[in-house]
């Protein structure tokens, strides 16, 4: 099993988007990157403690490549836009990838590399050593599934659900 710690915009989105990809064991929305100890999420939504809204997405190499987690990462957000996404403004929103070892660190560049390619250039995706990362208030996690209509979940979780559920179909989980 290997685990991945993963920023690109409103946590709630990331975390909905590997839910449903198979060989994914576990999805922790939480806060990381900053110099706050165990912050709320009312204290990273200020933009003031360096935190990113991020995910740890635990999941086994032997069902799911861990290229594919990547460029799932890069399809589900814009890496493109600084420290937002879309009206989530502020730097506890911006793309970050966090890695544990150097081994991370050299896939992530390489997730990056494609990326750039893919995006046409301009990716602003930060590579940044994994420090604490703080788990989020229990609602936060597989916020989605628990409010399938609430307005951003429709608006803005559910179209990313969908495009990586179309660019990454083989490695969706069965219904």
């Amino acid at each position: 099993m290997q685990t991945f710690v993963l920023a690109g915009g409103c946590f709630w989105c990331l975390d909905a988007v590997y839910r449903t990809l198979r060989g994914v064991s576990d999805v922790v929305s939480g806060y990381t990157g900053g110099t706050v100890a165990n912050p709320s999420y009312e204290l990273v939504c200020t933009g003031t403690t360096g935190h990113a809204e991020a995910v740890a997405v635990t999941f086994d190499e032997t069902e799911i490549p861990a290229s594919i987690i990547l460029d799932a990462f890069f399809t589900l957000h814009d890496p493109r836009q600084l420290n937002r996404q879309g009206a989530d403004v502020g730097t506890q929103y911006r793309s970050a990838m966090f890695y544990a070892d150097d081994e991370q660190k050299k896939l992530f560049e390489e997730a990056i590399e494609r990326a750039n390619d893919i995006w046409g250039g301009g990716v602003v995706t930060q590579l940044e050593p994994l420090g604490e990362f703080y788990r989020a208030e229990e609602y936060h996690q597989d916020f989605f599934a628990k409010n399938p209509g609430q307005g951003y979940c429709l608006a803005v979780a559910l179209p990313k659900v969908n495009k990586v559920r179309k660019a990454f179909g083989e490695y969706v989980r069965a219904a």
